[in-house]
């Protein structure tokens, strides 16, 4: 077996990221199938202890700052996350680094028979055994892992951790989850176990609401961060970010860098310092100063990314309203600029017409693509409804074609912004470094998903 049939062995089955969302329920989602699966490799996820992520926005960052926290600790790393930006390594990282080729190709071989007699086996569920079967071979002391979709009938959902964290909920995957934030919370707090603390992030009030009778129902502990900490950012700059944090109980104040840009992404940093905190109380020495270290150091690409600052250009993975209103209220606090120009693309399952409405309004010039991802809003179509409302776009069949027109209409004070899609950032961030005549990033072989 080579890395490429690794690779074919997990993407051959049903794909709910890629291709069309079956029914969302227990039949669809089965955690017994998942269960099955695992103990047929004798278990790998119950061998390491986890902390456990989820929420609408933020997980990501958090599952990220969570694993750099504990490096800096001194912990061997696992960590869990979806979807990759360039290469399928990237969801499964060792200490830092996504995993080699090798490894991954090592671990499928162990896995490969169990996948075989279960084709019912979603494609989620592989890749999800798959990173606790590695772990468990790599000897990591933690792992951290950042859910999928939702939380209750999430693969991930069969870990037992020590920790579980929600950070914000918002309206998302409303067609699967729920149409309300009480819905959707919900979901998200499915993953809060037994007697387990779970920390939340900041959240509206029917989310917490949900997520405070659903720990009381558990008997889990809910701490909530904005109860534990007072936070602000006091300074902004192009690449990194400055936030105080105060203690409520002891009053005590420090100061942390963070190379993550806005407000939210100090929100996830206060919820990554209040996990570290509960885990300390555990007894894992995880002290200020790792905090501190870990928060500065910490890398995740494709949000609010700066990719050049002259020309201006900035990738950022919003898809949703909530996470697209804050990414367009924080440029302004860090990057000085005259015009907005807005290369945008973006999922189907996403309210692909809300969200160019909510970029339209904001952009001073605006070019509508789309990603190669199966899911991918056809940007005829979005250009059809960009017409039909009376909005100034022009399009291109590509996100590097994309990003080319607005670079050759590039003015001083211009910044280039591509937004509206993960898939969309990663080709962009590709055909960025194409174009400055930097190395490509690392890249599967084509045509395995």
């Amino acid at each position: 077996m080579d890395y490429r049939e690794a690779l074919e062995l997990i993407f051959r089955r049903s794909n709910f990221e890629r291709g069309p969302q079956p029914p969302y329920g227990e039949r669809t989602y089965r955690l017994t199938r998942m269960a099955e699966l695992l103990e047929a490799v004798g278990n790998p996820h119950n061998a390491i202890p986890a902390i456990h992520v989820a929420g609408t926005k933020g997980k990501g960052s958090v599952t990220a700052m969570l694993e750099s926290i504990l490096r800096a600790a001194g912990y061997r790393t696992g960590m869990y996350t979806s979807p990759h930006l360039h290469t399928f390594r990237e969801r499964v990282r060792l200490n830092g680094q996504s995993a080699s080729e090798e490894q991954v190709v090592a671990w499928m071989r162990e896995l490969q028979h169990a996948l075989e007699a279960r084709p019912n086996v979603t494609v989620f569920e592989a890749i999800t055994a798959l990173a606790m079967l590695g772990f468990r071979e790599a000897g990591v002391d933690i792992a951290v892992y950042e859910v999928g979709m939702g939380g209750r009938l999430d693969a991930t959902n069969v870990l037992q951790p020590r920790l579980t964290v929600i950070t914000p909920v918002s309206l998302d995957h409303m067609g699967v989850l729920g149409d309300t934030i009480a819905a959707i919370a919900r979901e998200k707090a499915g993953i809060i176990k037994e007697g387990v603390t779970c920390v939340s992030s900041p959240q509206q009030p029917d989310a917490l609401a949900v997520l405070r009778a659903i720990a009381a129902e558990r008997r889990a502990s809910l701490c909530y961060t904005p109860e534990l900490y007072n936070w602000q950012v006091t300074l902004a700059g192009p690449t990194s970010q400055t936030l105080a944090v105060r203690y409520r109980q002891t009053h005590h104040t420090a100061t942390y860098q963070l190379p993550l840009l806005g407000e939210h992404q100090a929100e996830n940093a206060v919820s990554a310092m209040a996990a570290a905190q509960q885990l300390r109380q555990q007894g894992l020495p995880v002290s200020e100063e790792h905090v501190a270290h870990g928060l500065a150091q910490v890398d995740w690409p494709g949000r609010l990314e700066v990719l050049s600052a002259n020309p201006l250009v900035v990738v950022d993975g919003a898809h949703n309203g909530h996470s697209l209103a804050r990414l367009f209220d924080t440029l302004p606090q860090h990057l000085r600029y005259d015009r907005l120009v807005c290369v945008f693309g973006v999922s189907s399952p996403h309210t692909p017409y809300a969200l160019l409405e909510q970029v339209a309004a904001r952009a001073d010039q605006l070019i509508l693509t789309q990603s190669v991802n199966t899911k991918a809003q056809p940007v005829a179509d979005l250009a059809a409804f960009a017409s039909e409302r009376g909005m100034h776009a022009s399009s291109e069949a590509s996100v590097p074609k994309a990003l080319a027109s607005a670079l050759a209409s590039y003015q001083p004070g211009d910044l280039i912004l591509v937004t509206g899609s993960l898939f969309v950032v990663a080709e962009a961030r590709r055909a960025w470094l194409i174009h400055s005549g930097q190395a490509p990033p690392p890249d599967d072989p084509e045509g395995v998903y």
